[in-house]
């Protein structure tokens, strides 16, 4: 049962985050978000769709020899999308490795010393206070201010 409430967190998390992460093209070298969501919105759009075909495809010509095959070909298509939600949830409550900690604090401490609101200081910043701490930058600091980490 506890995998069941860990995988559903997970995946409410991945949500989350996708909708949290800048898509900012600064950001596209240093990290993998931007793709893994680019081709998850683009899963949950298209892979629906290629499983309805592969199951009904057999149903129109009546093979339905085939159609253990495509229910396996149409559930991998719809796990597709599931599962890039499920890394971004896991990302998203990965602890920050020190270097990445470290730039979260001075990007904080620079939008304080702005004067802008910021939620508290994680003392241990995971990859979701990562990128809504980027967000604010990216909001409220000038260009000239983002210059030295981009």
């Amino acid at each position: 049962m506890s995998n069941k409430v860990g995988l559903v967190h997970s995946l409410r998390d991945g949500q989350k985050y996708m909708d949290t992460w800048p898509m900012r093209k600064e950001l596209n070298l240093l990290f993998p978000e931007q793709r893994i969501i680019k081709a998850t919105r683009f899963g949950v759009k298209v892979m629906p769709a290629i499983a309805a075909i592969s199951v009904l495809t057999q149903m129109a010509f009546d093979n339905y020899s085939s159609m253990p095959q495509s229910v396996i070909i149409a559930l991998f298509a719809i796990s597709m999308p599931i599962q890039g939600i499920w890394w971004l949830g896991n990302r998203a409550n990965t602890q920050l490795p020190p270097s990445l900690a470290g730039w979260y604090r001075e990007i904080h401490q620079k939008i304080v010393e702005s004067g802008s609101a910021v939620e508290p200081i994680k003392s241990r910043p995971r990859y979701k206070e990562l990128a809504r701490i980027l967000n604010s930058a990216f909001r409220q600091l000038d260009k000239s201010s983002l210059e030295r980490w981009f």
